[in-house]
């Protein structure tokens, strides 16, 4: 390309760049302002006072706890993402009856709103409270049904509304992942007297442990962040997003800048972590492959 056309894409590329990562570095700038510093520029000073601010806490907000749920909630959420997406990219490698129904029921919530699918999942556990009270009350169990409250809560309502964002694109990365994949492989672990459960561990999940470990970061990121999804299935309790959210109505000062810092520090620790397991599983097998 000569440099006539090369300055002008060079240009728009800067642009996207300063428009994508601008905002989170404005805000981990102005994180750093001293006691008299406000929500704006220029700065008032420079010091951790507001992230000594935000381990005192936020009112009546605990922020703690509320980290302690979403990561416990992304934790099992990227778990059971990356133990789907590799069953279904399993299952999907053959044929079978209903497959594409079964596809397209599955990815259907990436096009569906976020707040309907929050709103659905929500009304739904409305209705098996419902249905379940029923049933104490036609069993006389009185103080059950005294002591019951609903079945919605972080790892109900909430685990399910989070997967159904984060499962399609676990699939879909599996379905292409599969799709490039060398049965050859497979063939000569069988070859060679391999029964499939020791196929699938000594050969296919070291081959394709760079793309479980990309799933997996998809699926904790994506919980980690998730607010549309958790607003109305989420039971009585609030992970760090929603925290997040209710806070910038309320507290005026830096402090909330310094909680955001922080937020975005462990999606990118998260990456950073996943970045470097793949890359070292991809250098051992192939340094597996050199070695036979």
């Amino acid at each position: 390309m000569n440099k006539r056309g090369f300055w002008p894409l060079a240009l728009v590329f800067a642009l996207y760049v300063l428009f994508l990562y601008g905002p989170v570095i404005t805000i981990f700038v102005l994180s750093f302002q001293g006691p008299q510093g406000g929500l704006t520029f220029p700065m008032r000073g420079a010091s951790l006072h507001w992230y000594h601010e935000l381990f005192k806490g936020l009112g009546v907000v605990d922020i703690g706890a509320a980290i302690q749920r979403s990561l416990g909630l992304g934790l099992v959420v990227m778990m059971l993402t990356v133990l789907f997406s590799l069953m279904a990219g399993l299952a999907f490698r053959k044929g079978f009856k209903g497959s594409s129904v079964l596809f397209y029921s599955s990815v259907a919530s990436l096009i569906m709103p976020s707040i309907i699918i929050s709103l659905g999942i929500g009304l739904q556990f409305r209705l098996f409270d419902t249905f379940i009270k029923g049933l104490l009350e036609a069993g006389g169990f009185t103080a059950t049904l005294e002591s019951y409250t609903t079945l919605m809560g972080l790892y109900t309502s909430g685990l399910g509304a989070h997967l159904t964002w984060t499962l399609p694109f676990g699939m879909l990365i599996m379905f292409a992942v599969f799709n490039r994949f060398n049965p050859a492989y497979e063939e000569a672990a069988r070859d060679l007297g391999a029964t499939p459960w020791q196929t699938l561990r000594h050969v296919v999940l070291p081959l394709i442990g760079p793309s479980l470990v990309g799933v997996g970061m998809f699926g904790f990121t994506l919980s980690w962040d998730e607010i549309a999804r958790s607003s109305q299935a989420i039971g009585d309790v609030n992970t760090l997003p929603l925290e997040l959210q209710g806070l910038t109505t309320t507290v005026t000062t830096p402090a909330i800048y310094a909680l955001g810092s922080m937020t975005t520090l462990v999606s990118l620790f998260v990456i950073l972590c996943a970045l470097s397991a793949a890359g070292l599983m991809r250098r051992r097998a192939q340094a597996r492959q050199a070695a036979s």
